[in-house]
């Protein structure tokens, strides 16, 4: 065997990612990992890599056990990584990043020598790169590309892929499966990380799912069958964590017209309507947070209309969406959410200015009121309105980002990933923050990677795949069904090229 994982355990801040890790693979296998976003993939990908050390469990590799303290570690140990956002040094080019620390001996380093090194590198591996070209200019695959060459020269026999195709086109998919395969008839180990079961049958041999931080499942690919491998994906037990108040849906409060932004966003329909919570659902890559950033300005569309209240809107900048009654609670909260070294009622007041200044003066005063309110309004537990909004729990952040939106007055609320990273308390809260405000007549777009949370908060769900909407179901429809569109190109409900009742 060469790679072993049993029982690997990881706690970040008192918070578990990894229970039970549990994962074999062998030399020229290609091995599936799977699970939901949190599962605990890319956390124990990053522990095989050197990236973390794990808090417990055991790794064996090629018989013997390891423990690699970094990168540099693993990578001479024969494991390489090819990370989902690219590591690479971009206003260097090709051939320096593939011989970057191995440039020579000595002071001084043979530019001819390192170039055609990395040449004959690409072509044997037949890539449509240039040992010449800079990083910076190339694609997602293209870069993707230079650091498969890096393992390669470095003599690795086990590769990672994280969700090598998030954000590849057909072509550049198609393109990661022959090198994929390349690899494996090469007699090297591949673990592919993905969430899209349409790849599955193209690229693997063995395939283990996560969920919850432990494996759940594993086993040959060929042995499950599609149902099977979704059920252990989402099997988890739904806990009731909050219900939902049925109100009358009202006029349309947000219409959006075949908007597009290639190649993220492709002809997107949507209405939501007063009183409405929508759920958004997807895998990684599939459009929701670019479909939120394209209704609030932050990214601009190419075509397609979008109006809020029954009037147009431009969305040139965020600005004008605020103005129009839009407001977005985005994913990261600590980097585009909040101004985490500054007062929670700085954070509070600074997207309404305006109702707390007189003739550009700020009425420090009604700062204090106003915030205060919103502290007793969503319980948000502070030492004083001047706290610094970073010293707060993650839950006590969010509901300061959402004290700040309410603030503004708005009518439509994009809340992207709301409960993500919070305790199940402060997710309760948020929920009835949510349900409060559908019942005051606003309009709410909710995406969420938690199932169980699009089940029992929206009144319908939404579903992207590949920057489309691939198709609405009811609130409360089974898991099954919100993956199945997900994952699944065809009609039928199974993937392209797949047989009845088994992945081959």
């Amino acid at each position: 065997m060469l790679l072993e994982l049993k029982d690997i355990r990881k706690t970040f801040g008192g918070v578990t990612a990894l229970r039970s890790g549990n994962l074999s693979v062998k030399p020229g296998e290609v091995h599936l990992l799977m699970g939901e976003n949190g599962a605990g993939k890319s956390t124990l990908m990053k522990i095989v890599a050197g990236m973390y050390q794990p808090d417990g469990g055991e790794i064996r590799w090629n018989g013997q056990p390891v423990q690699f303290a970094n990168p540099a570690q693993a990578a001479s140990a024969g494991i390489a990584m090819v990370h989902q956002e690219s590591l690479l040094f971009p206003h260097l080019t090709v051939a320096e990043n593939i011989y970057l620390g191995r440039t020579g001996s000595g002071p001084f380093v043979s530019r001819r020598q390192m170039l055609d090194n990395a040449r004959k590198l690409i072509e044997d591996q037949r890539f449509p790169l240039q040992a010449d070209w800079l990083v910076s200019k190339l694609s997602p695959a293209g870069k993707q590309m230079v650091e498969i060459c890096r393992a390669v020269s470095l003599g690795s026999s086990l590769l990672i892929f994280d969700e090598p195709t998030s954000s590849l086109s057909e072509s550049e998919t198609r393109e990661v499966f022959r090198i994929v395969k390349n690899l494996r008839d090469r007699g090297m180990g591949v673990i592919y990380i993905t969430h899209r079961l349409e790849e599955l049958r193209t690229v693997g041999d063995h395939v283990t799912v996560l969920r919850d931080g432990a494996t759940v499942h594993s086993s040959p690919l060929a042995e499950l069958d599609t149902q099977g491998l979704i059920r252990h994906m989402v099997g988890r037990e739904v806990a009731a964590l909050y219900s939902r108040t049925p109100v009358p849906p009202g006029e349309p409060l947000l219409v959006i017209e075949n908007l597009c932004r290639k190649p993220l966003l492709q002809n997107i329909n949507l209405t939501v309507r007063a009183g409405e919570i929508v759920g958004m659902a997807g895998l990684v890559g599939a459009g929701r947070t670019e479909l939120c950033r394209a209704i609030f300005g932050v990214d601009q569309r190419d075509s397609g209309s979008i109006a809020v209240c029954g009037q147009p809107v431009k969305a040139s900048e965020p600005r004008e969406a605020v103005q129009s009654g839009v407001a977005l609670i985005t994913e990261d909260r600590q980097k585009t959410g909040l101004a985490t070294q500054l007062s929670i009622a700085c954070n509070v007041t600074m997207a309404n200015l305006d109702s707390i200044s007189s003739y550009g003066t700020l009425d420090l005063k009604r700062e204090k009121t106003m915030t205060s309110g919103y502290q007793e309004k969503l319980r948000i537990k502070m030492n004083a309105p001047t706290q610094l909004a970073g010293r707060l729990s993650g839950g006590n952040q969010q509901k300061v980002v959402i004290s700040k939106w309410l603030a503004t007055g708005a009518k439509v609320f994009l809340f992207d990933e709301p409960t993500r990273g919070i305790d199940v308390g402060a997710k309760v809260e948020v929920f009835q923050v949510m349900d409060e405000l559908a019942r005051n007549g606003a309009a709410i777009l909710m995406v969420s990677s938690e199932l169980p949370e699009i089940q029992q908060v929206a009144d319908r769900i939404v579903v992207m795949r590949q920057g489309r909407i691939s198709g609405e179901l009811p609130g409360g429809a089974s898991q099954e069904d919100i993956m199945r569109l997900a994952v699944f190109e065809t009609e039928s409900g199974r993937m392209p090229g797949e047989d009845e009742g088994t992945i081959q």
